[in-house]
């Protein structure tokens, strides 16, 4: 063995900014996708043939011209599957892969066509002759409330102290109604899955997933195979936002069932505008409230209704309408509150995860309440937000019965308004709109507090795989997927962490289900959370027999052996990490480990609705200026100043990314993005031509994001970092509350806009000439 010298340290560790792991091949594009695969001689392709009534009975269905078209090698319908016709998440038989007697939306897949091309299947599955008996359909979710329509799933109820005693003792009570529109995912890379037979009840399948398990043992339910028959691969996705955790199971069993039937290889990959159609998007809410408050803004009881269009089947609205109450305080305290989800059946597509899920309708329902406490009050709903945080003996108990532990929203606020300027800017805005006629300035600063854990207690777990190999090169795979997020690279930090290496000394591969088994989605923010952990496991596992094989060999204590910048020290001796290990292997030391991590302490009675949901909550701030036309209702966004929590961050840079992509994305939402469903149940927004998503030149023109650099999370997560994908996505309320109060100056502040979202220039037009006629007739 050598003496060496110390090196100072890695390259590429954790807390270090490092480039996500393909972003070169993203630029140059030579990051393979699943289209990019090479296709084996022979491979078919399907396309889906869809409903065009929102709600009917199918009488009889002609395929001879479908059959006889160019190129077509074969229909499949739901008679062939041999298994269950049934793809649904929720396990309530309620989400078939074809409709059979009768259809429940516009769009929804009745049978699929197999084809030599994609285009000839396209084509050909236009050609099909359908006859249906139409029936009453309903598309809003009001509605369908009004209409009668059933549940998808059990409601849930969040209750606190006594609403009528909080009522009761209320100086000023309001009640009001908002409408959160919804959100189509719009990833870059769309719904594409590709099946390769193998022996037997073998079969392997591409899938652009966030849910490799769930795509496994739903295509095994299809095909009627045991789920070690099936194997789910995802190397990355171009984009999924949720939309990929359940929506990717119907064309993975599609192209399966296909590949298995033929006995050849089977891609499908639908045209955007049938994804938008067919797939699930973000649910919409109408919110229902009623707030009692005193003079001064404290908050005395809140109750309101989170009722939801949920689409024709379950899918994941309970735990998404679930979320939506979890989140309604978001950083405020309720003394009294009654917090109550209905979530709507609906003659549409069947909706599903979206970053947040859930999180931000619920959020938006209670900025609202704030809103109308200040507008009633005559206030600053800046004021009006720090009175009412959570903070103190007393005052740290949220709806669902969760102790607020780890509270730094003060701080974050604090911090902001400074560096944002916050108080005098708001006082140069009232003077602008005091001027000017026609161009009004709104500013707002609201504040994030989003809980870090799946709700739904089972997911909270993770495994990974790591082989050191007897070169020193080291081989991580794991149960998390890479959507863009930069995951892969985290956690390959993580590793080079605990083994003291250089990060290009770590390969990670693709997802797969046989390597990693039973894994969760890779969704509610929890992606490095739970990978992170799982794959250090596995880290520390090796470790372990390292430090032994050292100490016995040189026969000192195991306290004397340490990990230090790619060199292994033994006493006062250090050899190269690379050096040590072939000694290792050549004792026959194990050098690989399978790692598992559950996340502690949460617990969830839904049917009490009480228990810890969360882990840890992730806090930040933004505050917003914009300027508004009141005789078009355009804006625009003038400045954006975000302060956010990612705890001990794992890498800024990439954070960084997720806090600025998150702010845009959910600025669309608030703003653009408008889901529009016609009188025969269509929806008309299923292009880029229609559904607008915001462009570059929308951002705000000055763009300011810190970390909160200071935050070190409280409990024991990987590395004491926080979870960065989800909680950003709610800072754009700031835009929203301060196009409010642009609005609102046309009336003298003194009426609430109550404007809906998405706060499109049409919507905001409305709202001032509304305000202008109420304040004119006093």
């Amino acid at each position: 063995m050598n003496v060496m010298q110390p090196i100072d340290r890695i390259r590429g560790g954790v807390h270090e900014k490092q480039r996500h792991e393909s972003s070169h091949k993203h630029v140059t594009g030579t990051a393979e996708y699943i289209d990019d695969i090479p296709e084996p001689l022979g491979t078919l392709h399907a396309y889906l043939g869809l409903s065009e009534r929102a709600h009917a009975e199918i009488l009889s269905i002609d395929f001879e011209a479908v059959k006889s078209a160019p190129g077509v090698i074969g229909v499949l319908t739901a008679a062939d599957i041999p298994g269950e016709n049934d793809i649904s998440p929720a396990h309530r038989h309620d989400d078939p892969v074809f409709a059979t007697t009768k259809v429940e939306f516009h769009g929804q897949p009745i049978f699929a066509v197999i084809a030599g091309t994609r285009d000839a299947a396209r084509r050909a599955a236009a050609k099909v002759k359908i006859e249906y008996k139409d029936l009453p359909h309903v598309t809003d979710v009001m509605e369908a409330r009004a209409a009668g329509y059933p549940l998808v799933i059990d409601p849930l109820k969040l209750k606190r102290g006594d609403i009528a005693v909080g009522f009761a003792k209320s100086k000023n009570i309001v009640e009001g109604e908002m409408r959160i529109g919804g959100q189509d995912h719009f990833y870059l890379e769309g719904h594409i899955s590709f099946a390769i037979p193998g022996e037997d009840d073998e079969i392997t399948v591409y899938s652009s997933t966030q849910h490799p398990s769930e795509t496994q043992h739903m295509v095994g339910q299809v095909l009627g195979v045991p789920s070690n028959a099936v194997t789910v691969n995802v190397r990355r996705m171009g984009g999924a936002f949720g939309g990929k955790e359940t929506q990717a199971n119907l064309f993975a069993a599609v192209a399966a069932l296909a590949a298995k039937t033929y006995g050849r290889a089977v891609k499908i990959r639908p045209d955007r505008d049938d994804d938008m159609t067919a797939t699930g998007k973000r649910h919409d809410f109408h919110v229902g409230y009623k707030i009692g408050f005193d003079d001064a803004g404290r908050i005395e009881a809140v109750d309101a209704v989170f009722s939801a269009r949920c689409g024709f089947s379950a899918d994941l609205s309970g735990p998404v309408t679930d979320r939506a109450l979890f989140h309604a305080d978001n950083c405020y305290f309720y003394p009294h509150v009654r917090l109550r989800s209905r979530p709507l059946k609906t003659n549409t597509v069947s909706n599903t995860a979206f970053r947040g899920f859930g999180g931000p309708q619920g959020m938006v329902g209670g900025e609202r309440m704030i809103e109308e406490v200040a507008y009633a009050l005559g206030k600053d709903p800046l004021d009006i937000r720090k009175l009412n945080f959570y903070g103190g003996e007393g005052r740290n108990l949220t709806p669902y019965h969760q102790t607020v532990e780890d509270n730094i929203i003060g701080r974050i606020i604090e911090e902001l308004e400074t560096s944002s300027n916050y108080a005098a800017r708001r006082e140069e805005v009232l003077a602008f709109n005091r001027k000017s006629r026609i161009i009004k300035r709104g500013i707002a600063l609201t504040p994030v507090k989003f809980g870090i854990s799946f709700t739904k207690t089972e997911y909270n777990q993770a495994g990974a795989l790591v082989h050191v190999y007897s070169d020193g090169s080291i081989h991580l795979n794991h149960g998390g997927t890479e959507m863009g997020q930069g995951l892969y690279t985290k956690v390959a930090q993580v590793v080079a962490d605990e083994f003291q290496v250089d990060l290009d000394s770590i390969k990670v591969t693709a997802t797969t289900t046989g390597k990693v088994p039973n894994t969760s989605a890779t969704a509610a923010s929890s992606g490095s959370d739970l990978n992170g952990m799982a794959a250090a496991n596995a880290a520390q596992q090796i470790k372990a027999r390292l430090v032994a094989f050292a100490a016995e060999r040189w026969g000192v204590s195991e306290n004397d052996v340490a990990f230090e910048p790619n060199t292994i020290r033994v006493g006062i001796e250090r050899v190269p990490f690379a050096e040590f290990i072939k000694l290792v292997y050549g004792s026959r030391v194990q050098l690989s480990a399978a790692g598992f991590y559950k996340t502690p302490k949460i617990h969830w009675n839904r049917s009490e609705g009480r228990g810890r949901p969360f882990f840890y909550y992730a806090y930040g701030a933004s505050c917003s200026e914009v300027s508004v036309d009141t005789l078009t209702g355009e804006y625009q966004v003038d400045r954006t100043d975000v302060l956010h929590d990612v705890g001990k961050s794992l890498n800024p840079a990439l954070d960084i990314g997720q806090v600025e992509g998150a702010f845009v994305q959910g600025m669309g939402w608030l703003t653009t993005e408008e889901l529009w469903w016609d009188d025969k149940g269509r929806l008309r927004t299923h292009a880029p031509s229609t559904y607008k998503i915001p462009l570059a030149s929308d951002r705000p023109r000055i763009f300011n994001v810190k970390l909160a650099e200071w935050s070190v999370n409280r409990e024991e997560t990987i590395r004491r970092s926080k979870a960065v994908g989800e909680p950003p996505f709610m800072l754009p309320i700031s835009v929203l509350e301060a196009i409010s109060m642009a609005a609102a100056s046309v009336a003298e502040y003194r009426i609430p806009p109550r404007i809906d979202a998405p706060a499109t220039p049409e919507r905001v037009l409305l709202a001032v000439e509304r305000l202008r006629r109420a304040a004119k007739n006093g």
